[in-house]
């Protein structure tokens, strides 16, 4: 939380007086912001923070200086109200009564950032680090502010994407960044909402169009199939893509996170990191042999699956660490695919897709299947599905050990 006072420059101006400003510390941070009086330091009251009675209208200028604290008192309740972690500059943008205030859109996407990085969001922040970099190099002046980026200047942003061989799913995702910074924006008072080029610059535009890809049951079983003894660099790799796939489609993330407390008797229990929301999955046997083979190596740390290997590991080095395995992951899958004669372009997202596709193919409801993957996205839909049982979850999980009643599409 922040605190505020009332207080004395320590030097004094040109009339040898003392300018009088209000400090404000949050996030052991400290901004001092000049109130536009000042005195000599005999007429300042230090323990009271106020005037002494020997200054010249004392009264009218305490009240002043009063009204002044519950002016700032009242900015910081109101962003809390809000649900925003302002920032210092923040503060004085709404303190000194600027709508469009002075902060630059560089200095507010830092700021950014870093509240990413304190909270331990590592993956928020990549998106936002790798867009401003983008941004800045595009545009070379970093005081530009919020409302000079309009829906000119974002076309003008495009074509320089598209002249560095930038996809449309690339831009896109950078374009949905800006948005998302300038929204933050508009929500702290940093700039006025009439200035948003959104409402003109349309980022529909860039959504995919391609369908997209899943794995049908028999080229599911050719990946499962890989011979780990001819081929014994792509154990790790075999045992990931059955693990997600008889989890519930499990995000790489979540399975690299998983600790050995998190398996209670024959079920899994997890929090998913992207929703925050609960899962309890029932172990299948794939999943069961998978377990039984890393419990097997005993190693030190706590984690299922060899990726964190060091305890106390910071959010940035987990980060790392997930970048780094999860390409590794991916370019192993296609290796694997291309042994097998699998010609998709397999990934860990088309496996997490494949488990959804292919509960639908052997007549399993589409509300089931969301409440098994955690689609907490589609509110009405999950609202429905808060009355599903485990046993419903359960016996719709176990169908991917079974043929499907269907003919599967190609």
């Amino acid at each position: 939380m922040a605190s505020i006072k009332i207080l004395l420059r320590n030097k004094p101006n040109k009339e040898e007086q003392y300018p009088v400003v209000l400090k404000i510390i949050k996030d052991r941070k400290i901004k001092v912001i000049t109130l536009g009086i000042s005195c000599l330091k005999k007429d300042w009251d230090k323990v009271n923070s106020q005037f002494k009675k020997s200054q010249q209208n004392y009264i009218q200028r305490n009240r002043a200086l009063l009204k002044k604290k519950e002016e700032a008192l009242k900015i910081i309740d109101d962003f809390f109200l809000e649900g925003i972690d302002f920032t210092l500059n923040q503060f004085e943008a709404k303190f000194r009564g600027r709508k469009s205030s002075k902060v630059t859109v560089s200095e507010f996407w830092k700021e950014k950032i870093s509240d990413f990085i304190r909270a331990g969001r590592i993956g928020n922040s990549k998106p936002y680090k790798d867009t401003y970099n983008s941004f800045f190099k595009f545009h070379k002046n970093k005081n530009l502010v919020f409302r000079e980026i309009t829906p000119a200047f974002l076309d003008k942003y495009e074509t320089f994407l598209r002249s560095n061989n930038n996809s449309d799913g690339g831009i896109g995702i950078k374009m949905r960044t800006i948005r998302a910074l300038y929204n933050y924006a508009i929500k702290s008072g940093v700039v006025d909402e009439k200035y948003y080029p959104f409402k003109v610059y349309k980022i529909s535009k860039f959504k995919a169009k391609g369908i997209k890809k899943a794995l049908i049951r028999d080229e599911m079983k050719l990946m499962e199939a890989i011979d780990t003894q001819k081929y014994p660099h792509l154990i790790n790799t075999k045992n990931y893509l059955i693990f997600s796939y008889y989890m519930g489609g499990m995000n790489f993330i979540d399975m690299m996170k998983l600790k050995w407390e998190n398996i209670q008797g024959d079920r899994i229990q997890y929090i998913r990191s992207k929703t925050k929301g609960k899962f309890t999955v029932k172990m299948l046997e794939p999943v069961k042999q998978i377990v039984a083979y890393y419990k097997s190596q005993n190693r030190p740390t706590g984690y299922v699956f060899p990726i964190l290997l060091n305890k106390g590991l910071t959010p940035m080095q987990i980060e790392n660490r997930k970048h780094k395995t999860l390409r590794r992951f991916n370019k192993q899958l296609k290796e694997i695919a291309k042994i097998q004669g699998v010609e998709q372009n397999v990934t860990s997202y088309v496996i997490r897709h494949s488990f959804a596709t292919n509960l639908k193919f052997a007549g399993i409801s589409t509300d089931v299947i969301g409440k098994s993957m955690g689609h907490t996205d589609v509110s009405i839909t999950q609202a429905y599905l808060k009355e599903f049982n485990d046993d419903i979850i359960d016996d719709a999980m176990s169908k991917l050990l079974e043929e499907p009643l269907l003919k599967y599409a190609s």
